[in-house]
C-alpha cells in the first residue's frame, strides 16, 4: 500500500495571503506572541526567519504585519485542505496540526499511474496558492517523515524509500533528545543504522514507544488510518490583516471563495439557493447577511453579483477584519434540457431565476410580487398578488384552452361611451359571486370602438354596457 502525505509548513500564512491582496511583509507568531513561526517571502528578504524572537524581527522590520497563531483556526484550515483533497482521493486522514494522508495505491489505475496522481495534486496546490511538501511512502509514517524533511519523491519502490529514510538523522525521525543522546553514545546517528540492528537488539535498546515508531516506519507493525468524511456543509473564511472599510475591498477574497463554492457544488452535482455571509468587526457584533436566489444555483458569477448588490444596498457599518461564507442547504441538480444539436442551451427558466434574484437583492425580497390565478370566474377576483414563488420546472402552457383575456384590465368597469363598430367574439357569459354577496351576471364581447381600440366589453343584465379591459 502506498500513502501520499502533504505537509503544510505555512498553513496560516498562506490563508492570510490568499484573503487579502498586497499586504506587505507578514509574520505569524506563536500563541504566546514571543517567537516567529512562519514568515512570508517579503519578510524573509528582510532577514526574518522562523524561530526568531519577535523583538528581533521588529528590530529588522518595524512595520511588519503580525498575526498570532490560533490552534482552533489551524484545525479549521487543515480540515479545509482535506475538503479539496477529498475531490481527488477517497481515503483521507488528518494529521494535525499541519498534515494530511491520502491512500493512493487504489488510485493508480484511475489516474493512469503514480506520476499522474503527483501532478494532479501539485496542480491543485498551485491553483490554491498553497505551500506544501509532498512525499510518497510505503507506510503512513514513512511518507510523513519524508514530507517533513522536504525529501519526498514520486517513487513507489520500497527499497528506494527505505534508503531515503535511512539517511535521516534521529531527531528528524521523531526520536526525542534523550533517546537520541542514548543511541548516539552507541554510535547510532541515522535512522538507517537503527534499521540495521537485529530485531532482538532493537527491542532491547529502544523504549517500547520508540520501537513502535520504528516498526510503523518499516511497515512491520500495522498502522491503520481511519478515513475522514467531509461534513455536508460548505464553510469558508477570510481573515484580513488590514481592516477593510469599503465593500469593494471584500470582493477580492469573495471571488476566490465563490469559485471554490462553485467547484464544490459541481463536484457534489448539487445546487443551493441560500448563502450565509457574516462580516466580522473588531468591536461590534458581526453583520449577518442572507443571500437568496429564486431557484437552484451553482455559478460563482451569479452569487458574486447578488452579494455585490446586497452590499451596495447595505454599506458597511464598521471596518471588517474577516468574513465567513457558509452554505447549509443543498438541492439536487436537474439534468439540463432543451439543448440543440450543438449542445447549446437556452434555459429561460434559469434566466428568469437570475433576473428575479438580482431584483430582490437590489430592491428587497418583499418588493416584488407575483400574479397568481384564483378559482373565481369574476375577472376582478380571478387573480391575486403574492410573493414570488420558487419553481423548479416550467409549467406547460394551457393558453390555447382558455378564452381570450386582455392584458390591461381596468381597476373597475366603466360605462361604454359609444357604440362599437365591429364585434369579434362573444357572448361569453360569466355569472357568479353569490357566495360573498357580490354577484355578477354578465355577457362579455371583444369589440372594436370607433377610434380603432379593441376593448373587452360586457353587458350587465341590470345596468347596461361597460368596458372592463383593453387589448394591445
Amino acid at each position: 500500500m502506498l500513502w501520499l502525505y502533504l505537509h503544510f509548513p505555512n498553513l496560516l500564512l498562506d490563508h492570510i495571503r490568499r484573503s487579502q491582496d498586497a499586504i506587505g511583509a507578514l509574520a505569524i507568531v506563536d500563541s504566546a506572541g514571543q517567537g516567529v513561526v512562519q514568515a512570508c517571502p517579503t519578510a524573509r528578504d528582510l532577514g526574518i526567519s522562523p524561530g526568531m524572537r519577535l523583538k528581533t524581527a521588529l528590530g529588522l522590520a518595524p512595520d511588519i504585519n503580525i498575526m498570532r497563531a490560533d490552534t482552533n483556526q489551524e484545525a479549521w484550515l487543515l480540515e479545509n485542505q482535506a475538503r479539496w483533497l477529498y475531490h481527488y482521493a477517497a481515503h483521507i486522514t488528518l494529521a494535525p496540526p499541519d498534515g494530511l494522508w491520502a491512500e493512493v495505491s487504489s488510485l493508480q489505475k484511475l489516474y493512469g499511474g503514480l506520476p499522474a496522481i503527483w501532478q494532479t495534486v501539485e496542480q491543485a496546490l498551485t491553483e490554491r496558492q498553497l505551500t506544501a511538501w509532498v512525499a510518497i511512502g510505503h507506510t503512513p509514517m514513512a511518507a510523513r517523515l519524508l514530507a517533513h524533511t522536504g525529501k519526498g519523491e514520486c517513487k513507489a519502490d520500497k527499497g528506494h524509500i527505505l534508503t531515503a529514510l535511512g539517511n535521516l538523522p534521529l531527531l528528524a525521525a521523531g526520536f526525542d533528545k534523550k533517546s537520541c543522546t542514548r543511541l548516539q553514545r552507541l554510535g547510532l546517528n541515522t535512522l538507517g543504522e537503527v534499521f540495521a540492528l537485529p530485531t532482538a537488539e532493537l527491542a532491547r535498546r529502544l523504549s517500547p514507544e520508540l520501537l513502535v515508531i520504528v516498526q510503523k516506519i518499516q511497515g512491520t507493525r500495522a498502522d491503520p488510518k481511519a478515513p475522514w468524511q467531509p461534513p455536508h456543509t460548505f464553510r469558508q473564511r477570510a481573515d484580513f490583516i488590514q481592516e477593510v472599510e469599503y465593500s469593494q475591498g471584500l470582493m477580492f477574497s469573495l471571488r476566490r471563495i465563490l469559485a471554490e463554492l462553485e467547484e464544490d457544488l459541481c463536484w457534489r452535482q448539487q445546487d443551493t439557493d441560500t448563502l450565509l455571509l457574516a462580516l466580522q468587526h473588531r468591536h461590534e457584533e458581526p453583520t449577518r447577511l442572507r443571500i437568496r436566489t429564486t431557484g437552484p444555483e451553482h455559478r460563482a458569477e451569479v452569487f458574486q453579483k447578488l452579494i455585490q448588490l446586497k452590499l451596495d444596498k447595505q454599506p458597511l457599518r464598521a471596518p471588517v477584519i474577516g468574513l465567513v461564507l457558509a452554505v447549509k442547504r443543498f438541492t439536487g441538480r436537474e439534468a439540463p434540457g432543451g439543448q440543440d444539436l450543438l449542445g447549446e442551451n437556452q434555459d429561460l427558466n434559469e434566466a428568469w431565476h437570475t433576473l428575479i434574484s438580482r431584483l430582490q437583492a437590489r430592491l428587497g425580497e418583499q418588493a416584488l410580487k407575483q400574479l397568481a390565478p384564483r378559482d373565481d370566474h369574476r375577472p376582478e377576483c380571478a387573480w391575486s398578488a403574492s410573493e414570488v414563488q420558487k419553481s423548479s420546472k416550467r409549467q406547460a402552457s394551457t393558453s390555447a384552452q382558455l378564452p381570450h383575456r386582455p392584458l390591461w384590465l381596468l381597476k373597475g368597469p366603466r360605462p361604454l361611451p359609444q357604440t362599437p363598430v365591429a364585434w369579434h367574439s362573444g357572448p361569453e357569459r360569466i355569472s357568479g359571486g353569490w357566495w360573498d354577496g357580490q354577484r355578477v351576471h354578465r355577457d362579455y364581447y371583444i369589440a372594436q370602438l370607433p377610434g380603432g381600440e379593441l376593448a373587452w366589453v360586457f353587458r350587465d343584465v341590470h345596468d347596461g354596457w361597460f368596458i372592463h379591459g383593453w387589448f394591445g
